[in-house]
Formats: C-alpha cells, structure tokens, sequence
C-alpha cells in the first residue's frame, strides 16, 4: 500500500471537528485506499471497529443503501450513543439524494464524516449547495513523481532518476498501476478500463449522451492537445475538416462533461496586469499522461506540452490555483497563487541550452516588475540550475522531488 502522506495528514488535522470531510479525484486515483489507511490510522489509536462504519456503493453488497432513506437508517441503527463514530462512505454520488442522509446524519455531535466522489460536478456546485458551506474538501490526483519514485520496487534502487521519471512516464500515475512497471500490454489494458469506466459513469450516463463517437472524438482531440489553447470553435473547425462535424454548443456540453469526470483540468488564463481572469481560449492537461498515451502517437515535439503537462498537475498537488498567464502578448506558462494569494511564476522548456530559447523563455517573466518568485524549469543536467537577474533555473526532476 503507498503512502500518500500529504493526504494522510490532512485527514488527520481534521479528525474529529464537526464538519463533513470530502474527498475528491478521479475514479481509481486512490480515494478508497486513503481511507483503508486513514481507518488503520484509527484502529492504531484505541478506536475500536465499531466505531467505524464505512460503506462504498461501487460494492453490490450495498446496493440498498443507494436508497438516501434505507442508508439513514442503516446507519442509525449501527451508531455507537456513547462514543465517536467515524462514517466513511465511499462513491456516495451513487446515492441519490444523498444530502439528505448526511445532513440528519451530521446532526449528531458523534458522528464523524468522510464522503468520496469521482466527479467535479457532484464535488463542487452540487456538493456547496446541497449541503450549504459544512464541509472541507480534498481534492487527491493519482501519483506524483515523488511518490511513484518512493514506491519503485528495490530492484530499481540503481536506476538514475532520468531514467525513472521516463519510467512513471511509461507506466502511468494510478497507483495500481505499479503492479504492472515494464508490463505494457497489462498497463494499457487498465489504462482502458479507467477510460472507458470514466467514460460511461461519469460523462455518458450523467449527461445522457447518445452521440458516444462525437464525445469519443473531442476526448481524442484534447488529449491530443494538451498545454494548447483550445476553442469550441477550433474544435468544431478541427473535426469537421475530418469529417467528425458536430456544433458547437455539444462540444461545450462534452467538454464540460470530461472536465467534471476528472479525465481532464481546465486552467483559465489569468492576465497579469490586471490581476483578471480572461475568459476565452484556456488550455486543458490530462489526469494521467499513460491515458493520452492509449490514443496519440507521442512525437519528440510534444516534449514541451508533456512537462507543462506535469508541472501544472504538480501545483494542483501543491495546493496552488493555476492559471497560465497573460502579459501583453506574451504568456507565461503557469501563473500559481496559493492560499494567501501569493503569487510565483513558472516557464517550462525542455531545455534551454541554445541561446535564443533561453531568451525566449526568459523574456516574459523579466517583464514582471513584482517581486513574486519566478522560475525556468527543464530537463537540461548541464547548466541546469542557474540565477538570471532573480528568475531562477530548476531541473525539473529535481523540482518534482523537493
């Protein structure tokens, strides 16, 4: 079992306060594992088992409990009067109604709550509304580099870790995956039940979507363009001209819908001057590269988009709101804030040894006079780090397992 200690330990800090835990990502991305090591985590702490009570609705075991009426009462009549209860619901969007349990359930001071869910729609409009302001939330991703590379089986231990990170390339982010390194027929078979399984539950089925290879085709074309800026029309523009024509108002639905099942992230671009949201043209990154891999054919000019690909999923990870940024004509890769709306700045290159990139790259962030950190990443080893007038130079490895 790998430890996600980042998660681990924001469970922890909210153990016990009265507020609902909500725990978010992408199906398979280590939700229901989180909370296996969470309730170990109880056990080891003289919370006897039944204190716990958890339930994940993807098990047919519990497939009355979808019923919001038939879940209360199950879980009233298991409910320990006299001590703390800790109720971990797994895959709740499968209830319908689900809000209504929960919040008779959250009513009792002894109650302890953790949910999951597998889609942006339910976690965040819904979720808010549904039960108005009493809840945190997690938002998990699958795999780091860092916790891939700290979870590599020791007969790697010699390997460098130029050639590991194109090993979590290869292999792919989601954390069952590591069963299959350097097996690729079985990484791509899971990698195509995770697709299509995301596919099916959380786009097809809640958006009642009967036109599947249109949405099958705007899923292809963002994958296949990732870290660029993408327009329903240019979509539109793009599958017409392959005679996949569709309009624009069922790409926006679509795409809406693969952002919301989690397959893919949509960073808005932010103009620096104006410290604003700009609200046209914004670029999209995959959950999980090995997932593009099941549909495009990688080519050495796709490096660059792969790294932002990377880089950008790294903030999310590290709590940042990301945007990429806008100066005049210019755009820097990713503008982050984090949660005392401090700003840093990133460009990300594959390498920058030939001159005229290095000014390439350099020049929009040296036209931000402020003083917020701004950084170069690429995979240049030779002159890889570097200070040019406060813009600093990082490896991106080397970045990735800070």
């Amino acid at each position: 079992m790998i430890d996600r200690n980042n998660y681990l330990d924001w469970l922890k800090r909210w153990k016990d306060h009265q507020i609902i835990k909500v725990i978010s990502g992408v199906r398979r991305s280590g939700k229901s594992t989180l909370f296996e090591i969470f309730q170990n985590y109880l056990y080891k702490n003289v919370i006897s088992e039944e204190q716990i009570i958890s339930i994940n609705f993807e098990d047919i075991e519990f497939e009355e409990l979808t019923d919001y009426k038939n879940l209360y009462n199950y879980i009233k009549s298991k409910l320990n009067k006299n001590k703390k209860n800790y109720i971990f619901l797994d895959e709740i969007q499968n209830v319908k109604n689900y809000e209504k349990a929960v919040d008779s359930l959250f009513l009792n001071k002894n109650c302890d709550i953790y949910l999951t869910g597998s889609n942006a729609y339910f976690m965040s409009g819904e979720l808010a509304t549904l039960l108005s302001g009493r809840y945190v939330e997690l938002k998990i991703l699958p795999l780091s580099f860092k916790e891939f590379y700290s979870a590599l089986p020791k007969n790697y231990e010699n390997k460098s870790d130029k050639e590991k990170f194109n090993l979590y390339l290869q292999t792919s982010s989601f954390p069952f995956a590591m069963n299959f390194i350097n097996k690729n027929k079985e990484i791509t078979e899971y990698l195509r039940d995770i697709y299509n399984t995301i596919i099916l539950k959380d786009v097809i089925t809640r958006l009642k979507i009967s036109d599947v290879t249109t949405l099958e085709n705007i899923s292809k074309y963002l994958l296949s363009n990732i870290g660029s800026r993408v327009s329903t029309k240019k979509v539109s523009d793009t599958l017409i001209s392959q005679n996949k024509p569709s309009n624009q108002k069922t790409i926006d639905k679509y795409v809406r819908g693969l952002v919301d099942s989690l397959l893919f992230y949509e960073a808005s671009r932010y103009n620096v001057k104006g410290r604003k949201l700009l609200t046209t043209r914004n670029k999209y990154y995959a959950v999980d590269l090995s997932l593009r891999n099941l549909f495009v054919k990688t080519s050495s000019s796709d490096i660059g988009h792969i790294l932002e690909n990377i880089v950008y999923l790294e903030l999310i990870r590290r709590g940042y709101e990301v945007y990429i940024g806008q100066f005049d004509d210019k755009e820097i890769d990713f503008v982050a804030i984090d949660s005392q709306q401090q700003i840093s700045y990133y460009q990300v290159s594959a390498t920058t040894l030939d001159e005229s990139t290095l000014q390439r790259e350099l020049f929009p962030l040296m036209q931000i006079k402020d003083n917020y950190p701004k950084y170069l990443l690429t995979l240049d080893d030779l002159f890889g780090t570097a200070n040019y007038n406060g813009i600093l130079k990082q490896n991106i490895i080397d970045w990735l397992l800070e």
